[in-house]
């Protein structure tokens, strides 16, 4: 889907992409998709903005362990990453 869009725009700049970092399908395949848009397109620009868990939020025990794998893949293929605090999120949406 991807390279489909890529192909039909007259001259992408770059690529955004939004995330959890806590598990579940946005850390994986989040950080899957970036590698293989830095693999496919080596000089555009990629920005993520990536939201990191809380301990307070959520009680997965396997989040801290995901996001820090995660994290490890944003700062080797992504150009711009933008980490917002998910009990920051929380807070806001609740007040």
């Amino acid at each position: 889907i991807i390279r489909r869009e890529t192909e039909g725009c007259d001259c992408p700049q770059g690529f955004q992409l939004t995330q959890s970092l806590g598990g579940g399908t946005g850390a994986g395949l989040g950080t899957l998709m970036l590698l293989k848009i830095r693999d496919h397109y080596p000089d555009r620009i990629t920005a993520t903005y990536s939201v990191y868990p809380s301990r307070k939020v959520s009680d997965v025990v396997v989040e801290p362990y995901n996001a820090i794998l995660s994290i490890h893949q944003l700062l080797e293929n992504s150009d711009e990453t933008f980490v917002i605090d998910n009990e920051a999120l929380f807070s806001i949406s609740h007040n």
